[in-house]
Order: structure tokens, then sequence, then C-alpha cells
């Protein structure tokens, strides 16, 4: 999500801003908090060119207008879980069971393994070669 706001991100920023175009088309976006952290951190501190904190909380502000999962302690087991059967990180494990509780069909990630599934989602990486068209990407 971070490069669909990082316009130093080249063709990575437009693919992602046209998954989170998608989700604001289809009205199907979820987003925990835990994504929204690191969004700000990232957004405001680490892309080349950091963006002001007071558009930054727009834009989370906008973001929360999605179905937003909140971590609570049975989360945080479960994901601990996914960690055990998985050997995922925890905060990795996090989004997979924020993902799940929210009801998530699909998580896009560049960290985790494109077409995997756990616990019912399927992992994305939209940022891998598309054999069949050769543009970079798998369509949305």
């Amino acid at each position: 999500m971070v490069y669909a706001f990082d316009i130093s991100a080249g063709i990575k920023h437009e693919k992602a801003k046209k998954i989170v175009e998608n989700c604001w088309r289809l009205e199907n976006g979820i987003i925990s908090v835990q994504v929204l952290e690191e969004f700000f951190v990232c957004l405001t501190k680490k892309i080349p060119s950091p963006i002001d904190l007071i558009i930054v909380k727009q834009i989370i502000k906008d973001f929360l207008k999605w179905r937003t999962v909140a971590i609570d302690g049975d989360m945080m087991l479960e994901a601990i879980d996914i960690s055990i059967r998985h050997k995922f990180s925890f905060w990795d494990s996090l989004i997979i069971a924020s993902a799940v509780s929210g009801g998530a069909n699909i998580i896009f990630s560049e960290d985790l393994s494109d077409n995997q599934i756990i616990d019912g989602i399927v992992i994305k990486n939209p940022f891998i070669v598309d054999k069949k068209n050769k543009s970079g990407f798998f369509n949305i």
C-alpha cells in the first residue's frame, strides 16, 4: 500500500495505485490497524520523499472507511499459531490473522510467497512477472 503513495517507486507505484483504486471502486477494501501503523511510519519517515504528517493523517482517515480490523488478544494468539504452522514472522502472521478476521480473500504482499493459500486466503504478489502477458504483473 505504501507504493501507492510513493511516486519514486516507479512501476510499483502504478500497480499499487491501481490495486488501491480498485478496492475503492469495488468497495471491498479491508485493512488492519497494524498495516495503517506501518503505512504511517513508512510514508512519513522511510520513503525517499516523506509526506507531511497532516496529509498522511487524512489518507489514513480515508482508509478508516474500509473494513478496519483492530488487533485483540485472540488475534495475537492466532498469529502465533500461524507463525508456528508456517514459519512466518509474527508480524506477517498478524497481518494474516487480521485478514482472516476481516473476511479477506486476498492479501497483496511482496514479502510472502505468491499463490500460497493460508487459512483460505490467497497471497498475491502484484509485482511478479506474469509469463502469459509479460507485463510484470497479474491482472486484477
